[in-house]
């Protein structure tokens, strides 16, 4: 990336990634490892910036968490935060508060998605299917999927 007419450093590329969201270690090595030829010279520029707070892996599972849970279930949320490279205890905190709030999401997905109720076997299984796809677990999707009209606000 050139900034008027000079490259930027391994630290200025990572600040800029940093400036448009939140990124794990894991993630700024991957993007960062096609602009220099020694991964000891990342590993030094991520120390710098984690030790000074620009990196923060509670933050980046805040964020996701923030900006999908509106229309992702709690699965398919660990599994992003997992590709970033969090550990299993950022993981795990960061879902807890999706658990109590899990039906009523997956029920404003449902009523976005689809607005009425299935007629038949195949519709419901229809439905199912996108919920199970957005990563609600099968208990809740069966109780959205079942739901009478005047539970589904």
């Amino acid at each position: 990336m050139m900034q008027r007419g000079r490259p930027l450093s391994l630290t200025g590329q990572a600040l800029r990634l940093l400036s448009q969201r939140e990124h794990s270690r894991t993630e700024l090595e991957r993007k960062l490892a096609r602009h220099a030829e020694d991964p000891a010279e990342i590993a030094r520029v991520l120390d710098h910036l984690q030790s000074r707070g620009f990196i923060d892996h509670q933050r980046v599972a805040d964020s996701v968490v923030h900006r999908r849970s509106a229309k992702l279930g709690a699965m398919r949320i660990r599994q992003e935060l997992q590709a970033k490279g969090l550990d299993a205890q950022t993981v795990d905190t960061a879902l807890v508060p999706l658990r109590a709030s899990e039906f009523d999401r997956a029920r404003e997905v449902w009523r976005k998605k689809f607005g009425s109720l299935a007629s038949d076997a195949n519709e419901r299984a229809k439905q199912s299917r996108v919920l199970a796809a957005r990563g609600f677990g099968a208990e809740v999707i069966r109780r959205v999927v079942a739901c009478k009209e005047d539970e589904l606000g």
